[in-house]
């Protein structure tokens, strides 16, 4: 398990399900109980989380640089520890299929982990090579081809427009964003509308709980 140099996605996913499972079980208890304290726990957390987003969303967009150096600073991390942890193998796999890239800036940041690098000391089969999910797909294979990105790094960079993606992850997701960012911004207006709404529901089933107990005492 990468624990320094990577990420293990398991760790956020187990993270998000925790945080999920509570706000679940406190709205939901909450409301069947009548419980105020439950109430008032999802209603405080849910506006907790929003004002984080905006405020990530904010910081985000004033220290772009910033982002973009600890994004890069990340994935190369995480290059290096591709083939100790199989969950972190298959993210970036996916990520360099979908994004159809390769490396953080280009294919030659695979020097950065011992099975790939070039140096002449390495005795692996992969050795000045890349992933396969590197590699253009080729439509007639059925099968994928796990050994497509061996010694390619080793030919001239003419052979490599044609057998893989030449494209660095990093410039691949800034040109991501502006192509979709209708699409994103909807996610988060989205969001952030249904977080609202569950915090207006909380709190007004809490001040309808309050005028209750308030009758009970007349």
């Amino acid at each position: 398990m990468t624990r320094l140099n990577g990420f293990d996605p398991v760790v956020l996913v187990l993270l998000v399900g925790g945080v999920m499972f509570i706000l679940g079980f406190a709205g939901c208890i909450g409301a069947l109980r009548e419980n105020i304290c439950l109430l008032r726990f999802f209603c405080g957390t849910i506006v907790l989380i929003f004002i984080l987003e905006l405020v990530v969303a904010v910081l985000a967009f004033l220290f772009q640089d910033w982002v973009r150096d600890q994004v890069e600073t990340f994935f190369k991390n995480n290059i290096k520890s591709y083939r100790d942890d199989i969950d972190l193998q298959n993210l970036i796999d996916s990520l360099q299929k979908i994004n159809q890239c390769c490396g953080a800036q280009d294919p030659n940041d695979w020097d950065l982990n011992i099975y790939f690098n070039c140096s002449s000391n390495s005795k692996s089969r992969e050795r000045c090579g890349v992933p396969f999910s590197c590699c253009i797909p080729d439509p007639a294979q059925k099968v994928v081809n796990t050994q497509c990105g061996y010694d390619i790094r080793t030919m001239p960079r003419s052979v490599w427009d044609e057998r893989i993606f030449t494209k660095g992850c990093i410039p691949a997701l800034e040109a991501w964003l502006p192509r979709n960012i209708y699409i994103v911004a909807g996610v988060f207006v989205a969001i952030s509308l249904l977080q609202i709404f569950g915090i207006f529901l909380a709190r007004t089933l809490i001040s309808d709980i309050e005028v209750v107990k308030a009758g009970y005492h007349f």
